[in-house]
């Protein structure tokens, strides 16, 4: 007889978190923040979020923070993706990628510095569209979602509530720590 070791998802639940475009993201409910009668909750995406960079000859990349799900560069995204048996989801929050991803052995990691906050990335793909070539990077550091519960539903905590709310946050989980 064989034992296997559950999978996250049937250790963790999970929740639909739904932006103010009615985008949705699938993730993994890691903790519950009650804050002012609110319940708060601190989400992981179930699949692996992955950035978007513009990839530019001279200077450093530069990471597409605002892209339409329309746009015609997530299309050659999903080609490429898809000869690796992975599929895109333009979802809320992020784009991420499902499928099974190889883990790469630390040794191995080429570990990107892309960003002026000191994040780390690793190359997942890149590929060209109109001469200009673009990245898809998996960020290294743990990727947070805050939502809120309201009747059951997690809504996406953003802008000037997601401002006020973060240190908040930040705070109430460092007392649980400690």
């Amino acid at each position: 007889m064989s034992t296997s070791k559950p999978s996250k998802s049937e250790e963790v639940p999970t929740l639909i978190v739904r932006d103010s475009n009615s985008s949705e993201l699938l993730c993994y409910l890691e903790q519950i923040v009650p804050i002012e009668a609110t319940d708060y909750v601190l989400l992981t995406p179930v699949d692996t979020p992955v950035c978007l960079f513009h990839l530019k000859d001279s200077g450093d990349p530069e990471i597409i923070t605002t892209i339409e799900s329309r746009e015609p560069i997530l299309d050659v995204a999903d080609v490429v993706l898809q000869e690796h048996d992975l599929i895109l989801i333009r979802s809320a929050v992020t784009l991420t990628v499902s499928g099974e991803l190889e883990e790469p052995e630390p040794e191995e990691l080429d570990e990107t510095d892309l960003d002026d906050d000191s994040e780390l990335y690793e190359l997942l793909v890149s590929f060209k569209v109109n001469e200009e070539e673009y990245g898809l990077y998996i960020p290294l550091d743990p990727f947070f979602v805050v939502g809120k519960l309201i009747d059951g539903q997690a809504t996406l905590v953003e802008g000037d509530e997601f401002d006020k709310i973060q240190p908040v946050i930040e705070s109430e989980l460092d007392d649980r720590d400690t």
